[in-house]
């Protein structure tokens, strides 16, 4: 079981290099326009084919998987840390701070996703700043629930309660007992969060309330190439749109198999459960 994980954790981690070490070094003069070279299907000179304005769609491509992953993680981080801090105080500030965080969860989680990201990203303007933001305030409630009740669990286990009548410090407690019990379980909710956060900057991207049109983001690429699929030029969706599909899947990959890297018993306990 550990060699076949490690080897899908190698293989998603590939998937998800390719595309940042692609687009550092795929020349530059992909991304112009060259008009005698418009809407070229693919081949060996272009192997994506090119657009309207004659741009190559593999650089384009890869140029925006990088910067839609490089935006993903971002506000993936950032929502994590949200998430841990709240679920942190839900779960040792008492009551009220818990009954107000778990409210302040149940609100974000019954308003429809993409609606609550199209407001914030309206609300800051749009653009990278606008897509980071509204991404990383939508994304943290179901790891926040998770992490309170980690912590929750801990705090009644019973190596905890026997430190604490040992007298042991609340410091040396949560060093010692909570964060390595919790980390694995923050690293990958992290990971999990990142495929979420990658579709839907496409999908801001894709409405308009997103990235400039002048970045050759996934999301823009997919919303221009709606206007020429009726015109019979399918490779502008299609490559892109299954380039995204392969990153986050990878991202999926990844996060499940270090799940059961990090921790093989709980996994296949809770895999067992399952069926």
């Amino acid at each position: 079981m550990r060699r076949s994980t490690l080897t899908r954790m190698i293989v998603a981690l590939i998937i998800l290099l390719l595309p940042l070490l692609l687009a550092a070094v795929l020349p530059g003069h992909g991304l112009l326009s060259q008009l005698e070279a418009r809407n070229l299907a693919p081949s060996w000179s272009h192997w994506f084919g090119t657009d309207w304005l004659g741009r190559d769609m593999f650089t384009r491509t890869m140029n925006g998987l990088a910067l839609s992953i490089g935006v993903g993680m971002s506000a993936a981080l950032a929502s994590s840390l949200i998430a841990a801090f709240l679920g942190l105080m839900a779960a040792t500030l008492g009551k009220t701070a818990d009954r107000i965080i778990t409210w302040l969860i149940d609100c974000f989680l019954s308003i429809p996703h993409l609606v609550l990201l199209l407001l914030i990203a309206f609300a800051m303007g749009g653009g990278l700043k606008g897509v980071i933001v509204a991404v990383a305030l939508t994304h943290w409630p179901s790891l926040a629930r998770l992490m309170r009740a980690e912590i929750l669990a801990l705090k009644s286990s019973e190596y905890v309660l026997i430190s604490k009548q040992l007298g042991k410090t609340p410091w040396w407690i949560a060093t010692r007992h909570m964060l390595p019990h919790l980390l694995p379980q923050f690293i990958v909710g992290s990971l999990l969060m990142f495929p979420h956060a990658i579709l839907h900057e496409a999908a801001i991207t894709f409405l308009g309330m997103g990235l400039s049109p002048h970045q050759p983001a996934i999301g823009i690429i997919l919303s221009e190439s709606m206007k020429y699929i009726s015109a019979g030029m399918w490779w502008l969706a299609l490559f892109p749109g299954f380039c995204l599909f392969l990153v986050v899947r990878a991202f999926d990959m990844l996060a499940r198999s270090m799940y059961r890297f990090i921790d093989p018993a709980r996994a296949l306990l809770e895999k067992g459960g399952g069926h």
